[in-house]
Parts: C-alpha cells; structure tokens; sequence
C-alpha cells in the first residue's frame, strides 16, 4: 500500500533510503495503540530508529551522514508518517535541525562539528525546546521567560519549556533562553543528563499524543559560557526549506486513511447489497475526490522540495511558497482523512479501526506553525506589493 509515497523515489539511492524509512513505519505502527494510549514514544521505535542509522542521515557525507536532501527528507518523512505521524513528526524535528545547522552554519565550528561527531557516532538525538505557554508559538515573536543569568563564566538557567517533542528520549535539548547580560535571545545545547533538568508529565491531547512533547523544566541549571551556541541577532530569518517535515507528516497520515479506506470499501458489504460498498457510486466519487487532492498535495509539495534543492539562489525568495505549501497541504490532508471517515462511516469512530486516530492525528497540522492566518496574510502582502 506504499505505491502512492513510493512513486515520488527516483533512483537506487532514494529506494535504499526509503527502505529505512518503511522499516521504521513498520516498527512505529506496531506500537501504535500503547504510544496512542499513555502518551508516550516507544523504546523500541527510538531503537530501530536508531538501528536503521535514521538520525545521522541529514549530516554531510564528511560527517559520516547522507547529505540529504529536502526531497528526500520529505519523502522519508512521509513514509514514516503512513505508519504512525506521530513517530515522524517527533523524528523530523530532529533531522531538521540537524539540516538546518549543516546548511546555515549559525554556530561556531567547533560547536556543530562536536555534536555531528556524537550524532555520526552514537545515533544521538536533538531537539530545540523553544515554545512556552505565556509565549504560544516562538514563530509569534515572543520573548522566552526562560532567563539564563550569567555569573562569571557560568550561565544559570531557569525557565519552563512547554511542547518538547520525546523531551524524555532526548540525548540533548537546545533550549531558547533570554540572555540577561546580552540582552538578547539565545539557545544552549544542554545535556539531558545536566542537574536542574525534568521531564514534567504534562501531554494529554487529542492528538499525536504518541510524540510525547511534556514539558522540560529548567531549575538553576548551570552551564559553561561555552554551552551558549547561537545568539538570534537582529537580522531578518531566512527561509527554512527543512519545516516542510511539517506537511510531509501530515501527507503521510492522510495517504494512510486513504490505504485504510480503500481496503475497507472493497471489503465490507452489508447484507443490503451483492457487493462490497466500493461499487457504490456514492463511494467511488468520495474515493475519486481523495485521489485528485492527494495529487495536488503531493505534487505541490515535491515540486517546491525540488525548486528547493535544485535553485539554491532562489531560496531567500522562497517563504511565502514554503508557508503555501504547507498550509495548502496540511488542509488538505484533515480533507482526505475526513472523506476516509465518510467512507468508513460509523464504524470510523471505532477505536477497532485506525480512522479515527488518523482523524485526531491530522488535526494537530492545523496547529504547526506557520498559522493558516499568518501565511494568508503574508501571501497578501506579496501581491499586493508587487
């Protein structure tokens, strides 16, 4: 049932890598329910993950990585996400980070060049901790309260970071803090297993509860000076072809209903009829309908991945593409799951079927920045200054 996702691999080495990914997605739908249930990220999910080399693959090939590219981290991505969104969305923080910090070079070379060691080496995982519940969404522009106090050559750190995807699998956070001396905002690459950090047992959602984003606290937690590695300065951001993970999860969740829903339709048949419910017609436009808006979603996706790797001087103009993309796909995809439950009917609402944790899953795109309200208002600004 991988045909959909599969089609958009184009040679030997995109089928190697997408070989990882649908052992990974096989991996993270076996533990499905229990991650579903307590609101956890699977040991054994984080192991083959692991195994599978998945962490170190976004590093340049001098690192021990793959290099990848954004077409081909969306298409692993995707494919993870078909067997559990939750597990890809947690993972594709990770690797694209690590992308980011290969391409844009914010840190020092010492800095990155010892955490690519660790990570080339140990498979190890990172995650920025950056949103705060007075702050909502860092993307909004608010100032953390976390504060990082300097005291010779020592930073003490307090502060609580809300939305820290398998904040207790982590090997490191790299945490966003109000510097007091520089008065500015920065991020400290912290070891999980520094004084003064927990994990607070605070996710409970509707949905993608299996990436376990609880809460990480942060009390008096000191660091060298050396442990600050990225000042946010004044320039403007640049756009960040990498957060596309973002609609690439939620793609992958919506081709996994459609899988579902198709396998439903040709099976079931009421004792009202002399065939499976696929022949009625009523059936066949609603599957019609998830066909031609998985197209369109898969097409403009790989279609802006590709614009992206392929002209790299074009990427500075890129962000109001990057933020359609991503709001055009994440809807779409609530659309397609939406239709796999009108398909499934009332059986969909059944914890025995996977449909309505497709339904509760796909939701949360609708959340991920950047916020519908926002990419419409800067594709206005676009066209009306032009």
């Amino acid at each position: 049932m991988s045909d959909m996702i599969r089609s958009w691999s184009r040679n030997e080495r995109q089928e190697r890598l997408f070989e990882k990914a649908s052992v990974i997605a096989t991996e993270a739908r076996a533990h499905i329910k229990e991650t579903d249930r307590e609101a956890e990220f699977s040991h054994q999910t984080l192991k083959v993950i692991k195994q599978e080399g998945y962490p170190s693959l976004s590093l340049p090939v001098h690192f021990g990585g793959e290099g990848l590219s954004l077409y081909e981290f969306l298409l692993l991505q995707e494919k993870i996400a078909e067997g559990d969104g939750a597990v890809a969305l947690s993972i594709g923080w990770h690797i694209g980070i690590v992308m980011e910090l290969s391409d844009d070079k914010p840190w020092s070379k010492d800095h990155f060049e010892h955490l690519a060691k660790e990570i080339a080496t140990k498979q190890t995982i990172v995650n920025r901790a950056a949103t705060e519940a007075a702050t909502g969404s860092p993307t909004r522009g608010g100032i953390p309260e976390t504060k990082a106090v300097r005291q010779k050559d020592t930073y003490i750190i307090n502060g609580r970071k809300t939305f820290t995807s398998m904040a207790e699998h982590l090997d490191y956070y790299i945490v966003s803090a109000y510097i007091d001396d520089l008065k500015d905002i920065g991020w400290f690459l912290i070891d999980r297993h520094q004084p003064g950090i927990r994990v607070d047992k605070t996710w409970d959602t509707l949905g993608m509860r299996g990436t376990a984003s609880d809460d990480l606290v942060l009390e008096n937690v000191e660091l060298s000076v050396n442990d600050l590695v990225e000042v946010k300065g004044r320039e403007k951001p640049s756009p960040k072809g990498w957060l596309l993970h973002i609609p690439a999860c939620y793609l992958g969740i919506a081709v996994a209903a459609r899988n579902d829903a198709i396998d439903f339709a040709k099976s079931f048949q009421p004792n009202s009829l002399d065939t499976p419910i696929s022949e009625v017609n009523h059936i066949r436009d609603k599957i019609g309908e998830m066909e031609w808006k998985l197209m369109q979603a898969h097409n403009f996706l790989y279609a802006t991945a590709r614009r992206w790797d392929e002209e790299p001087e074009l990427r500075e103009k890129m962000g109001p593409e990057l933020a359609a993309v991503k709001l055009a796909v994440t809807n779409t995809a609530a659309e397609v799951v939406d239709l796999a439950m009108r398909i499934a009917g009332g059986r969909g609402l059944s914890k025995s079927y996977s449909f309505e944790k497709y339904y509760r899953d796909v939701r949360a795109g609708l959340h991920n920045p950047p916020m519908d309200d926002a990419v419409l208002r800067m594709l206005a600004g676009k066209a009306l200054n032009t």
